[in-house]
């Protein structure tokens, strides 16, 4: 019995050296520096009146967003009363490979009448704070990462990936699936030739990813 209430004792003052202690996430498995999505809204006015795109608005709206550089992970949408204009928006934003999205953001200012308003919601990946050698690198006894822990990978993560909402969320897969699709990059790395041959070794010949012959 007193050997029971010694262990109970024991487990006690060892519940309690973790109370009163402020949450730390640098003490567990998660990384601290993580990515972080900024949005950049960008509006551009042009004028629509009878729901239409007046003469020249489609150059101007071009021009606008030739020099966004609009392309992959970019995100427009089309405010307004509008008749035909959103699908004469439609046919300039899909020069650039980009679909016009349902619904609009909120921007600073209303619509003026006979007019719509394109947004271009533009969002970048950063980890902010890194590097981050804010405490030295050396054992410590409180369990904790250190500092700089994630930032290399997560800075390379969000410098890299195509699309930065897909930090956030996944998406959804093709209903079809083409198997041929992902086994083309598999087959393109097998078949391509080595690189940094020594002398004496043999050449790996690239073959053609379609129909896996020897291309002249």
């Amino acid at each position: 019995m007193r050997s029971k209430l010694i262990v109970i004792g024991l487990a006690s003052v060892l519940a309690g050296c973790g109370a009163g202690l402020p949450d730390r996430p640098e003490t567990g498995l998660n990384p601290v520096n993580v990515p972080v999505l900024t949005t950049t809204n960008y509006a551009f006015d042009a004028a629509a009146p009878g729901g239409s795109l007046a003469g020249g608005e489609a150059q101007r709206l071009d021009g606008w967003l030739q020099g966004l550089g609009l392309g992959y992970g970019d995100a427009v949408y089309v405010d307004g009363s509008y008749g035909s204009a959103r699908s004469e928006v439609a046919q300039v934003v899909g020069r650039y490979g980009v679909m016009v999205q349902p619904g609009a953001p909120v921007t600073a200012g209303n619509v003026a009448p006979d007019s719509v308003r394109v947004v271009v919601s533009r969002r970048t990946a950063g980890v902010p704070g890194c590097p981050n050698w804010s405490v030295a690198s050396s054992p410590n006894y409180e369990n904790r990462t250190l500092s700089n822990f994630g930032c290399g990978v997560n800075s390379n993560l969000a410098a890299m990936v195509a699309n930065p909402t897909d930090l956030v969320h996944g998406r959804a897969g093709d209903s079809a699936v083409d198997a041929s699709t992902g086994a083309k990059a598999i087959m393109l790395y097998r078949s391509w030739p080595l690189t940094g041959v020594q002398e004496g070794q043999q050449r790996r010949p690239l073959k053609d990813v379609d129909t896996k012959k020897d291309s002249k």
